[in-house]
């Protein structure tokens, strides 16, 4: 089985240029298949911010009304996707940057919620994936980068969680390649004391993380990457780990860094 390496990113490294780029230097130098899936969140607040739209987040997630999907749309779609394809190239690495719209290769359903009218939200799950079309990319030697837009196939843009973007196309690809998910963020992992960058927990459980989720010892942030990475193991993701974005080179090396997903 072939093996295959998904990353994902977030919006802090995104912000810091020059961590950025040596990000996507030691992604460019990764050997095989790669997936690279990036989300945004902090640009995106700052913009719409300086345009006077007023944002909502709910446990990590945002609240998409018109006017944020296209300020969403802009940043994540637009200027960082393509910012990101252009650093890439400049390290040898034939990258291609993507919506979920483009060859219908992410198709999610506007979220339907009892109390929370989430707007232009979408949610996916495996048959959202249209791996057949990822497949063919990776084996003509290209490098898809995600943003975290999809659509509806109805003509509607949607916003879609890129940590669930992540872990649903590990899951999806996880029948076809050995697949590892990484969720690259600021912390060290997952930290036992939110003020202690030394705390991560080199494993975790669903019990352990249920059990720190109730006691409310995990930040806001966390909670959307520790769901979908559960969520991605018990689908048969062969490893996901969670690690600081700048032992990416480390990880790929040596596979000590981080907090690993157990069952």
């Amino acid at each position: 089985m072939l093996k295959l390496k998904i990353i994902k990113i977030g919006g802090a490294l995104i912000d810091d240029e020059k961590a950025l780029n040596v990000f996507l230097e030691q992604f460019s130098n990764i050997q095989g298949a790669k997936i690279l899936i990036h989300g945004g969140g902090k640009l995106a607040s700052k913009l719409a911010e300086k345009l006077d739209v007023p944002q909502q987040m709910i446990e990590g997630r945002r609240i998409t009304d018109k006017a944020t999907l296209d300020i969403v749309t802009m940043v994540y779609a637009g200027n960082i996707n393509k910012n990101m394809v252009a650093k890439l190239q400049s390290f040898g690495c034939n990258a291609m940057g993507f919506s979920g719209a483009d060859g219908n290769l992410i198709q999610a359903e506007k979220r339907q919620h009892p109390s929370i009218d989430f707007g232009f939200v979408g949610d996916i799950s495996e048959k959202s994936i249209n791996k057949e079309l990822m497949i063919n990319m990776m084996n003509l030697g290209l490098v898809p980068v995600f943003s975290a837009i999809t659509h509806d196939k109805k003509g509607d843009l949607l916003n879609t969680n890129a940590d669930t973007i992540a872990g649903t196309i590990a899951m999806a690809l996880s029948k076809i390649f050995e697949t590892e998910l990484l969720f690259c963020f600021d912390k060290n992992g997952v930290l036992e004391n939110i003020d202690d960058e030394d705390s991560n927990l080199k494993t975790i459980n669903k019990k352990e993380f249920s059990k720190l989720k109730n006691e409310e010892k995990l930040s806001k942030g966390i909670l959307p990457k520790l769901e979908n990475a559960f969520q991605a193991k018990e689908n048969g993701v062969q490893k996901v780990v969670l690690i600081n974005e700048k032992k990416l080179s480390d990880q790929i090396k040596k596979g000590n860094e981080g907090t690993e997903i157990c069952l």
